[in-house]
């Protein structure tokens, strides 16, 4: 019996682990054209960062991440990086927000020289309303969310590629904003 009830403890240890990889994130109250779940967090600086402040100053780009330091996480934050010109020449502005502690973003942004603010969502509740948070862990999945000036979401992307997140989010900029004019 005391066997049995070790295996059973371990599949379902298994079960859950694999499961919080496995399990789709639901963002099921949020859909392009709502209002975008407001924000205060630190970035990587410590400075407070507020997504209502960014009301009427242009497009923002929220992209959630699973772990600084990671190698999708690196590839996707360098390619945001890279394509930084492009997306503000759009007059928008990009964030990347992680459950990582500030000092980890702090490295983080150091050590690849991002030009762009990293966000600590340690309690993960940011995460949580925009419907990202992964079971069990606290950690986010990797989404991308664009919102417009007047802080309505218009495209919310669940299928990230890391490598070409920033292009697709360049073009997708410039489609959203030909539409709205």
């Amino acid at each position: 019996m005391q066997k049995t009830d070790s295996t059973f403890k371990r599949l379902l240890f298994i079960l859950l682990t694999c499961s919080a990889f496995t399990l789709p994130a639901y963002a099921d109250n949020l859909q392009p054209g709502q209002p975008a779940p407001l924000f205060q967090l630190p970035s990587q600086d410590g400075s407070k960062i507020s997504l209502a402040a960014r009301q009427g100053k242009g497009w923002t780009v929220l992209y959630f991440y699973p772990k600084a330091g990671t190698p999708g996480c690196t590839t996707q934050a360098c390619a945001f990086r890279d394509a930084i010109k492009l997306i503000r020449d759009q007059n928008a502005e990009i964030y990347g927000i992680s459950t990582d502690e500030v000092k980890d973003l702090q490295a983080f942004h150091q050590q690849h020289k991002l030009t762009f603010s990293l966000l600590s969502d340690q309690d993960a509740k940011v995460s949580e309303a925009y419907g990202v948070k992964m079971p069990i862990l606290n950690m986010a999945k990797r989404w991308t969310f664009i919102v417009d000036p007047n802080l309505t979401i218009r495209r919310i992307d669940d299928d990230v590629d890391p490598a070409l997140d920033a292009k697709r989010v360049a073009e997708m900029l410039k489609q959203l904003q030909a539409d709205t004019n």
